[in-house]
């Protein structure tokens, strides 16, 4: 398998320094861009943006105005920036004739005041300046790259036309400039990617993209049958092969009379025909009483399972719901947990690896990215490499394995066909059986979005447990 090119741009190491005359009051109109902001009263934050991509904003500390140096490396990350081999191939692209050359450009804005939005979606902070770093994305495709580390001044447009009376002060006026301290660097970050040619629910077959080619990697199963059935199974069908009985385990007494929905599970082929991923449907989708919808506080459970010894052995839990709001215009939206089992984890316990939601009627984008979790240092090798200085070992790090971009997977909205692209970092595949257990976690996400349907919606023939088995 080939992996396709990503670049990673990461921001972080943030903080900001303010003039001390920006407190003083000075005679006539105000100075500096930074004016009035007292570095310990006013809370900043930035808003980061890269081309088209969605912005991200992310807290700026304050540092007292006294200090002369250049700050020491926080180790906050505030910002990642996903770039495709299709932007990859924009930015690298020769302009044409008169057209202005593509360059990535990285804006930082610079707000004083708190985080949030007033009517419009303008955002409620005052701008104290902005800073532009431009990058070559291309560079960094095949190495890291530190394209800033350091100090930069802010908001000089904003003090440029408004020069001091005669007299001196002059140089002090034109140095009263806030000041903002950002590391941003870029990173090669290749991805597995795979696309299912049909929805789910209809047994597609799974291939791998590379550029604009596509082969055939994987084969899916779907199937509506009861957890009964489902327990005695093993990867060769054999009721007597022993082991943990985790899919009893997992599967609880909550499978009752009324509107429930059971019983799905996706089975990953590889090409030879051989089961080597499982999105098994353990705990039932249930509606909360006196309300049509699964609720938050009862959700529905998947197992991802991978064969060990003949046996399906858990890898991780993915529990989904549907969320009154959060969903744009005031729609619902999915939410969704995903943990990693006990015996794929450094602890006796369960580790949460990925919590959000996306809109139930526009779908996003389901992700394990543990970018944020580690210290960002200010060195070229990232925090999230394994062999970077974020590197805490196996023992202390309680994700096992898994470090900065894990996975990620397109999620389409109620009532839409559905083909899921997923995307999987390259040193979380070791073989196929890797790339499986992503792809069978990608299928349980998509088909949790039908299974958090209202309960006063009809499902697809597709999904009905009277046609699955008219179908055995």
């Amino acid at each position: 398998m080939d992996p396709c090119p990503f670049v990673r741009v990461l921001v972080g190491n943030l903080a900001l320094k303010m003039p001390a005359a920006t407190h003083r009051g000075g005679g006539g109109g105000s100075s500096a861009s930074g004016a009035g902001v007292h570095p310990t009263t006013a809370p900043c934050y930035c808003r980061i943006s890269l081309n088209k991509l969605p912005y991200q904003t992310a807290s700026a500390p304050l540092l007292p105005p006294s200090e002369e140096g250049p700050a020491s490396c926080t180790g906050a990350f505030a910002a990642a920036f996903h770039v495709s081999k299709a932007d990859l191939d924009r930015a690298a692209a020769k302009p044409a004739l008169f057209a202005p050359r593509r360059t990535a450009r990285l804006k930082v804005s610079v707000y004083a005041g708190r985080r949030g939005s007033s009517c419009g979606g303008v955002s409620s902070g005052r701008l104290l300046g902005k800073v532009v770093v431009p990058l070559d994305l291309k560079a960094a495709a095949a190495k890291p790259v530190v394209f800033h580390s350091g100090w930069v001044a802010i908001g000089k447009r904003r003090g440029a036309g408004r020069k001091p009376a005669a007299g001196g002060g002059g140089a002090a006026a034109g140095n009263a400039h806030a000041q903002l301290n950002l590391t941003v660097r870029a990173e090669p970050d290749p991805r597995f990617v795979f696309e299912f040619d049909g929805e789910p629910e209809c047994s597609p077959q799974v291939l791998q993209v590379q550029g604009r080619m596509k082969q055939p990697m994987f084969t899916c199963k779907f199937s509506c049958r009861s957890n009964s059935d489902l327990r005695s199974r093993s990867v060769q069908s054999d009721p007597g092969s022993g082991g943990r009985n985790w899919l009893a385990k997992f599967g609880s007494e909550r499978e009752r009379m009324g509107k429930e929905r059971k019983g799905w599970s996706v089975t990953v082929h590889d090409l030879s025909g051989s089961p080597v991923a499982l999105a098994s449907m353990v705990t039932p989708f249930v509606a909360s009483p006196g309300t049509d919808r699964v609720s938050r506080s009862n959700p529905g459970g998947w197992l991802i399972l991978r064969p060990v010894d003949g046996t399906w052995t858990p890898w991780g839990r993915l529990e989904c719901w549907r969320e009154r709001g959060g969903g744009g215009a005031g729609g619902d939206s999915l939410g969704y947990r995903f943990e990693l089992v006990p015996d794929h984890t450094n602890s006796g316990v369960g580790v949460c690896v990925a919590e959000s939601a996306v809109s139930a009627s526009k779908g996003g984008r389901f992700a394990i990215d543990l970018t944020a979790a580690q210290p960002f240092g200010r060195s070229g090798s990232p925090g999230c490499s394994p062999r970077g200085s974020g590197d805490f070992g196996h023992g202390l790090w309680p994700f096992g394995s898994f470090r900065g971009f894990v996975m990620s997977a397109a999620v389409q909205g109620e009532g839409r066909c559905s083909k899921p692209t997923v995307e999987v970092g390259v040193a979380h595949v070791g073989c196929a059986e890797d790339a499986a257990a992503f792809v069978a976690l990608a299928a349980a996400v998509d088909l949790s979005m039908d299974a958090c349907r209202l309960f006063s919606c009809k499902l697809r023939r597709e999904l009905s447990a009277s046609r699955a088995e008219l179908l055995r």
